[in-house]
């Protein structure tokens, strides 16, 4: 079998192909074209942690996957990756196991593709300022997807830690083809901003309905077991779009996000307007007016993983690149 490293997948994983790719992966799980089971968790409750298994296939990307993704929140504070995983492909025709892979990078990026094809299909054409929430591994890389589908002028970084704001404004500066930098709060960060993406491990929500404007796309994929990232106030009046209903209203481990607000009678499971593959395969509505808002909440699906490791895969085949090994 194949095996390849998290320096491998980087080198083989484009972003612009895994946005256009994700898309008819996300109409497969829509139509129920794909098969993806429900994912279990172990809980490590002395870490307030997760180790999660999430096995899938999809006719689109030709691949058959399982991740296993550990999700330690408190790794933040102590500088290392919140979500850190493995993939396993198999074949799809004989079942054998084909390839092992890193999946640190490929989860870090799915996720902000996927967020990045969200604006993609919802976002204002006009939109041209980014806000982006938080300085870790999403943030940076919601900084590099999102403004890629949009002609964006300036992103804006706010986080806890301003020091870290400036860094990462710092470190972006050459990645993203827009005026990239820091600013004192989420609220100055989502004045007037086209599009808000929110990734975060806050325990209070940074995203609140008074701070955005008109006609905001909101992308939200924060999880903190305690908290949230997003207000009810802005649950309750966006047109919530999601990656999967099942997944999205009873997601393992709950969002509190949706939970929450699902619980008080905020909202009713009928407040979601369309998952994306819906938007995508034109069976649901958009958005519909320039002033409305509108919010792509995601727990993350593994027909995302299934799309990147086929792209890998193929990449990694063309190029001879990786490593051969025997089990």
């Amino acid at each position: 079998m194949l095996f390849l490293s998290r320096r491998d997948v980087e080198g083989l994983l484009d972003v612009d192909a895994l946005i256009d790719a994700l898309a008819p992966a996300m109409a497969d799980l829509s139509a129920g074209r794909a098969h993806v089971p429900e994912r279990t968790a172990a809980a490590v409750p002395e870490r307030d942690a997760l180790l999660l298994d999430m096995p899938g296939h999809a006719p689109s990307a030709g691949a058959l996957v399982s991740k296993l993704v550990s999700v330690f929140p408190g790794n933040a504070e102590a500088g290392l990756p919140v979500r850190q995983a493995v993939i396993v492909a198999f074949d799809p025709g004989t079942g054998e196991p084909a390839a092992l892979l890193d999946g640190t990078y490929i989860t870090a990026i799915r996720t902000a593709a996927c967020a990045a094809l969200s604006a993609r299909l919802l976002a204002r054409d006009d939109a041209s300022v980014v806000a982006v929430l938080g300085t870790g591994v999403q943030a940076r890389a919601h900084a590099i997807a999102v403004p890629r589908v949009r002609d964006v002028q300036e992103v804006r970084i706010a986080g806890r830690d301003h020091a870290k704001a400036v860094k990462l404004a710092e470190e972006l500066s050459d990645a993203v083809d827009a005026d990239v930098r820091a600013v004192a709060g989420y609220e100055e960060a989502m004045a007037g901003a086209g599009i808000v993406s929110a990734a975060t491990y806050a325990a209070e929500p940074v995203v609140r309905r008074e701070w955005l404007a008109p006609g905001t796309h909101v992308t939200s994929i924060g999880y903190n077991p305690r908290g949230r990232e997003v207000d009810d106030a802005t649950i309750a009046d966006a047109a919530l779009f999601v990656e999967s209903r099942a997944a999205a209203l009873s997601a393992v481990p709950p969002n509190l996000d949706l939970a929450e607000p699902l619980e008080r009678g905020v909202i009713t499971p009928a407040h979601v307007r369309a998952e994306l593959g819906e938007v995508i395969e034109g069976t649901r509505p958009g958005r519909a007016s320039e002033g409305e808002i509108t919010l792509y909440k995601s727990v993350g699906v593994v027909v995302q993983d299934l799309a990147a490791t086929a792209l890998v895969l193929r990449e990694a085949r063309r190029r001879g690149a990786g490593t051969e090994v025997s089990l």
